[in-house]
């Protein structure tokens, strides 16, 4: 928490400043509160002066005023000063967040991310504002209530200094055991938010396969386990108030019974007795404010924790020393590898299976590459080393002859132009989706890529055109138009490698033989302008998308289990054959070689 403060605070000092000095003005006439309202007695109603009565209890409303008026200054002070820091705190922890790697990402997770720039943050701006609200005002209204005290009558301060620690002792052992289920209530509402994730954006399949009462029973299970730590902890922290007004209540009894005596003895005035009552419960209603306030902080410091555990995760995948790499002309390209895997090889964290393993390729420029293999064998894994989404953890990835790690990061996106497995659109319209590789690219640009992703033709139908509106996640768009929209959005600025990671699961097998055709003619036609022609990587389970690639890798557990054309790898390849005649009719097992 106080790296935070330290961290953040400074643009908002005047108001820590500001605030906690309206709320010693306030604390101070509550002090002094005590001693008019003994002269009240003493002097007014002791004697019977209403004169005296009326004037102390004028000025007991205009000390009333303006405390409140310095406690609304306060209050201002602390909502700005916690709401400036939230705001700051949660953009640049949105900033981070988009700055670090993949391998950083899987390491969190999205739900513990969304919990912690959201709940954790608020928790962190609630202790801010109290810290300025209450932070000086209790403890500075104890320890004056005290010494006020004291100085009325020492004999009777032997009280205070009996209830206030047994006050403490209790304070002590009820936060020593609530402590560490705070930190458990936030890592069970990550939990939550990961199901609450899991079943909204799979509210589709979960109505397909009739799972509606499974996921309310994960729900009601975390739920349930989450309300449980927090019955826990509140019974914990609830025994706190009960307890403490208990032995303020009895302090309190034992100062009237003794200054009784005082009184009839004549050693105290009756204002004295009720001044040192007043003193009294405000020393001890200080006490427990304070105990909440430390339950609050204890919270924001779990929390805080959380958001520091983010902000100090540094990016494992920079470009940090690298410069800007030039590019070959098209005469200079001639025989150039556009794509290289030398020894590549990847694991998702210490001591786990490889998910890429000694893979070594090379692919020329203009040539298109086919990669095909079974479910988790490392194909959508091995092209995210390209574009440096991952780093290898042994071997090399070049591109353009040049080690992807000395690319600076947004050149080499800019080269390698990557269409992911899952289509992902962003709220807004067809055209600020289209322009995120490039924010200046022309109507022209986007047709242009919108043709050869074969999604010209329904955009064109649309009444806005390009400027037709985007929902969430392109909620508006079926699966083939979303996946055609991506990879419009991958062609937009013209990549010099296209990767397209299955991109083209959800299109019918015409749409899909057209969509390869343009992806040729585009590269055919950076040849024939004098440019670099398009290298294209396509990763499909489907052999009729990869057999006409001029190289096809087959993976297996991350290895290359084939590298060759169609025909070479069902001559030589079982597993490439076997995907074949699993994909066609056993009566056309005879032809396939030639059909595949």
């Amino acid at each position: 928490m106080l790296e935070l403060l330290r961290r953040y605070s400074g643009p908002y000092r005047k108001y820590f400043v500001v605030g906690p000095a309206c709320k010693l003005i306030e604390v101070l006439f509550d002090l002094f509160t005590p001693l008019v309202i003994a002269r009240m007695i003493d002097r007014g109603v002791g004697a019977r002066d209403v004169h005296a009565v009326a004037m102390y209890g004028l000025l007991l409303v205009a000390m009333a005023a303006l405390g409140i008026l310095f406690t609304l200054v306060c209050q201002k002070m602390a909502a700005l000063a916690s709401q400036g820091m939230g705001t700051v705190i949660r953009g640049e922890l949105y900033e981070h967040i988009n700055e670090l790697s993949y391998a950083e990402l899987d390491r969190f997770g999205t739900p513990s991310l969304i919990t912690r720039i959201t709940n954790d943050v608020n928790q962190v701006q609630l202790a801010v504002a109290l810290g300025v609200r209450q932070l000086i005002r209790w403890p500075f209204l104890a320890i004056g209530s005290m010494v006020a005290a004291l100085l009325i009558d020492v004999k009777l301060g032997l009280i205070f200094l009996v209830s206030t620690p047994l006050i403490g002792i209790v304070f002590w052992v009820v936060m020593a055991r609530c402590v560490p289920y705070f930190k458990q209530m936030q890592q069970k509402l990550d939990r939550i938010a990961l199901i609450c994730r899991e079943g909204l954006s799979g509210a589709r399949v979960v109505r397909a396969f009739v799972r509606e009462e499974h996921e309310r029973k994960r729900f009601h299970e975390a739920a349930a386990d989450q309300t449980q730590t927090a019955i826990t902890v509140g019974r914990l922290s609830s025994t706190l108030n009960p307890v403490t007004f208990l032995v303020m209540n009895l302090a309190v009894c034992a100062i009237l019974w003794a200054g009784g005596v005082q009184v009839n003895v004549g050693n105290l005035s009756q204002g004295q007795v009720i001044a040192f009552v007043n003193y009294m419960t405000q020393t001890l209603l200080s006490i427990v404010y304070v105990a909440n306030l430390v339950v609050v902080f204890t919270k924001a410091s779990a929390s805080a924790s959380r958001v520091n555990e983010v902000l100090h995760a540094r990016p494992s995948i920079t470009d940090a020393g690298n410069g800007l790499v030039e590019l070959p002309c098209a005469s200079e390209a001639a025989g150039m590898l556009a794509l290289e895997f030398e020894q590549a090889s990847f694991a998702f964290g210490e001591g786990a299976a490889a998910a890429v393993d000694g893979v070594t390729l090379g692919l020329p420029i203009g040539v298109t590459l086919g990669i095909i293999g079974g479910t988790g064998s490392g194909k959508s894994t091995m092209v995210s080393l390209a574009p440096r989404l991952y780093d290898t953890t042994s071997g090399t990835v070049r591109v353009m002859g040049k080690d992807v790690r000395a690319w600076l990061l947004e050149q080499l996106r800019h080269v390698v132009g990557i269409v992911p497995q899952r289509a992902s659109l962003v709220t807004g319209t067809i055209r600020s989706n289209l322009q995120w590789r490039d924010a200046k690219a022309s109507d022209e640009g986007l047709w242009q890529a919108l043709e050869v992703a074969q999604a010209a033709e329904f955009v064109r139908k649309l009444p806005q055109g390009l400027d037709s509106p985007v929902e969430a996640g392109g909620k508006n768009f079926s699966g083939g138009q979303r996946q055609r929209l991506t990879i419009a959005r991958a062609l937009v600025g013209n990549p010099l490698i296209l990767i397209m990671d299955d991109s083209a699961s959800a299109l019918d097998f015409k749409t899909d033989a057209a969509l390869r055709r343009a992806v040729k003619r585009r590269s055919e036609e950076g040849r024939a302008s004098g440019g670099l022609p398009l290298t294209t990587v396509i990763v499909s389970q489907r052999v009729s998308t990869v057999r006409g690639a001029d190289m096809i890798c087959v993976l297996s557990h991350g290895a290359v289990a084939g590298l060759g054309t169609h025909d070479e790898l069902f001559e030589t390849c079982e597993l490439y054959r076997e995907i074949c005649l699993s994909q066609f009719k056993r009566d056309e097992s005879a032809s396939v070689k030639g059909v595949c």
